[in-house]
């Protein structure tokens, strides 16, 4: 795809540290080639040729990475919120999950999702599809058309699972080599992702065989992770022989690698102090999923702690747990349950602060993709341009202040106004 080259001026801001974050009032932000070369408050004289799009009084800040959202889910957000996490599964998951076998259903499911992920303010995701191979890869296909960057990963579960949301061993093994053939080489944005559903769904021979194809494909992998706490005793019970439930991905070289294979692992609510250690020595992402934590009962997850230690960390809508594809919302709740987790769990973990949960909406997650997340010199351009004046206010406010504000009320008179992805403007319309 050709770079593109252009500077946004507007009002920026964007992280420096997970606690600090850099305000230039009117300044310009410059793409060369699709990457970014900088903020300037005034053009410098070598970028003086380049168009410039005026973004007039309007924020411009980060694209933001959602590491851990459910395509097939999102047909029935806002539903089944007053269960908890195993009924809703088989109350709701399950039953639409199989409705993917139909390619019909399953395209008609995933043009909503994909054409609403590409208005939300998401330019970058990691995705679950189902156990199906010919619906995942119209699920990448439609993806790669909206001109976000994202990873798509085909479910397997070969145990504990609705007849008709189940393989065999054998047979999903089988089928992810099947998909991983028939997407190679097929897409410019959007990459594999090996993706057991969880440690319950998935038997020991099956994540062995995953471990194989991951070594031969050198691929990263997502899944889900101390969640809950019946989920954690039903894991033990699973596999005596491990000495924690992230032990259970890890004995299948199933969590992150020395070599740069990544993972991604979804909630991490109750890990202990081994799980803790293990994550850290091995880099596997955890995906702070706020909401969703709080509406399927699950818990909140210890994130200052995993902060203090240096984890990586980024933030997941997981739609449907969560209702929505806002990260606004995410990081508005991330804030709002650390504060609870402070107040009623453990006093010793300060609460998040906004500047931290942009900074794990943006580089947090976005670090997942590569160098992604940031304005500073040498990212991949990703970016929004957010129109705040519909934010109705007397005062007269910073751009910390505006930006602060429209974490808590984009949906109260803010709109997303250009979004772009590695230097190239995503449609809205």
């Amino acid at each position: 795809m050709e770079k593109s080259s252009f500077v946004l001026k507007g009002n920026v801001c964007y992280n420096t540290s997970p606690t600090e974050v850099r305000t230039v009032a009117g300044g310009y932000a410059v793409c060369v080639d699709g990457t970014s070369a900088g903020v300037f408050e005034e053009l410098p004289e070598r970028f003086s040729g380049l168009p410039v799009v005026d973004c007039v009084d309007q924020l411009v800040i980060p694209g933001m990475s959602d590491i851990h959202v459910h395509a097939p889910q999102y047909a029935f957000r806002g539903l089944g919120m007053d269960l908890e996490l195993l009924e809703w599964l088989n109350t709701h998951t399950f039953p639409e999950e199989s409705h993917y076998a139909d390619l019909d259903y399953a395209g008609r499911a995933y043009d909503i999702f994909a054409d609403d992920l590409r208005r939300s303010p998401t330019t970058r995701a990691v995705v679950f599809g189902t156990l199906h191979v010919g619906a995942t890869e119209l699920l990448m296909d439609k993806l790669e058309d909206t001109g976000l960057v994202t990873y798509v990963g085909k479910v397997n579960m070969d145990r504990n699972s609705p007849d008709t949301l189940v393989e065999t061993t054998v047979g999903s093994a089988e089928a992810t080599r099947r998909w991983l053939a028939g997407v190679d080489g097929r897409y410019e944005r959007t990459m594999p992702i090996l993706t057991p559903r969880f440690t319950p769904s998935c038997t020991d021979e099956l994540m062995a065989e995953l471990g194989k194809i991951r070594e031969e494909f050198g691929l990263p992998v997502q899944s889900h992770l101390s969640e809950n706490l019946s989920e954690c005793d039903w894991v033990a019970g699973l596999c005596p022989w491990s000495s924690c439930y992230g032990d259970a991905y890890d004995h299948f070289g199933l969590l992150g690698e020395p070599s740069g294979s990544k993972a991604v692992m979804a909630h991490c609510v109750y890990s202990g102090e081994e799980e803790v250690g293990l994550l850290a020595r091995t880099g596997t992402y955890v995906a702070h999923c706020p909401q969703s934590n709080a509406q399927l009962a699950s818990g909140i997850a210890p994130i200052r702690r995993y902060l203090d230690l240096g984890m990586n960390v980024g933030l997941g809508t997981d739609v449907a747990g969560g209702a929505n594809l806002s990260m606004f919302r995410c990081m508005a709740d991330a804030v709002t349950v650390s504060k609870l987790r402070w107040r009623l769990v453990d006093q010793g973990l300060a609460p998040l602060t906004t500047q931290e949960t942009l900074w794990l909406a943006t580089m947090g997650g976005g670090s997942f993709f590569g160098k992604v997340g940031s304005l500073a010199e040498g990212y991949e351009f990703d970016a929004l341009v957010l129109d705040d004046s519909g934010i109705r206010t007397p005062r007269d406010l910073g751009v910390w202040e505006r930006v602060e504000r429209y974490v808590y009320l984009a949906e109260e008179g803010g709109r997303l106004a250009r979004k772009y992805v590695s230097g190239h403007e995503v449609s809205l319309a």
